[in-house]
């Protein structure tokens, strides 16, 4: 997909939007599942992040069509209309609504700089969903940031730093073991909505409605399953604070604001962003969690930093390369006739 060109002002302003949604919501939501006296339901919180982004995506279709009458055709066309794409589009929602359950399970075991360095192992597992699914390559210097990425999180693992001022009880191994699965669901859903978007020329506001339609019904039976009684004991908001609604709105607009990232702006600046959300993320747990840094963690956390630009850096063409220096030689052949 080619990057339209936009000005430097506005580059950087996607960039240090991109930054800081992803650096406060890490640590915010840390900071509910730590520190708040009332432990509210992180279920009821994904659903209730799921219907906003279906409302802000209806915002956007209405937007792009130009009134309501052309969105409303649209969603009968491609909603009720279209109950394979429909089902199709159920397989990433499922997977998204795993994923963002898991984060609300790795940040209320594992602070939140060294989830944000081990979140970044999405990298390697998104590559090698691009391998296998859309039959991409990946040039050696990627291969080489994959595993340097892979060594940085074994560092920051090997012995992670503790927060001295949360209380509560914690367990790193279930805390790791979420984040592991968040990675892979995070790499195989990224990749599959990719590969769904490419087949066709639907809007992906509309593919967008199609997924959450599907993950507000995931969602919402996750919160009968798991919470069902004691959300029906409590109520749906019990527990919520001004910090938890913030946490929700930052999972509503951050998701549908990558996709403005990624049309204006290229891997170099993701890099960047993420390499920067780290940085912001170590010095929030230190201030707020007590966070003692550790060599390991500050090695691990340079390599993965390294790594995210290496990876983001463009692959060279190869094909110019090899055709002037095929001219070169004939035209030495040329010159000795």
């Amino acid at each position: 997909m080619a990057i339209e060109s936009v000005s430097v002002w506005f580059k950087i302003y996607c960039l240090v939007v991109m930054t800081v949604v992803a650096a406060t919501y890490t640590v915010v939501l840390r900071y509910t599942r730590t520190i708040s006296t009332e432990l509210y339901f992180s279920t009821t919180a994904v659903c209730i992040a799921e219907i906003i982004k279906l409302v802000l995506s209806l915002g956007m279709l209405v937007r792009e069509t130009g009134d309501v009458g052309r969105c409303k055709a649209a969603l009968v066309h491609h909603i009720f209309g279209s109950p394979k794409e429909l089902l199709k589009l159920s397989i990433p929602s499922v997977v998204y609504a795993i994923q963002n359950n898991m984060a609300f399970v790795a940040l209320s075991n594992l602070d939140a700089a060294v989830y944000q360095v081990t979140y970044q192992l999405k990298i390697p597992c998104t590559a090698l969903c691009t391998v296998l699914m859309l039959s991409r390559s990946l040039s050696r210097l990627q291969w080489f940031s994959v595993f340097m990425l892979c060594g940085g999180v074994t560092l920051v693992q090997w012995t992670p730093p503790e927060s001295t001022k949360v209380q509560m009880e914690q367990n790193p191994l279930v805390g790791f073991m979420a984040i592991a699965v968040a990675v892979l669901c995070s790499g195989f859903a990224g990749v599959y909505f990719e590969k769904v978007l490419k087949s066709s020329d639907t809007s992906l506001w509309v593919r967008n409605i199609q997924m959450y339609l599907s993950g507000i019904a995931v969602t919402f039976l996750g919160v009968i399953v798991t919470d069902g009684a004691k959300v029906m004991e409590k109520g749906v908001f019990y527990g919520y604070t001004p910090w938890v609604c913030l946490v929700i709105f930052l999972a509503s607009v951050g998701g549908l604001y990558t996709s403005v990232v990624v049309k204006y702006t290229d891997n170099i600046m993701k890099g960047f962003s993420a390499a920067a959300a780290i940085v912001l993320s170590t010095v929030a747990s230190v201030t707020l969690f007590g966070l003692q840094i550790t060599t390991t963690f500050m090695s691990g956390s340079m390599l993965v930093c390294i790594s995210i630009y290496l990876y983001g850096l463009p692959k060279q063409d190869t094909s110019k390369a090899s055709t002037s220096s095929a001219d070169n030689v004939n035209k030495q052949k040329g010159s000795a006739v």
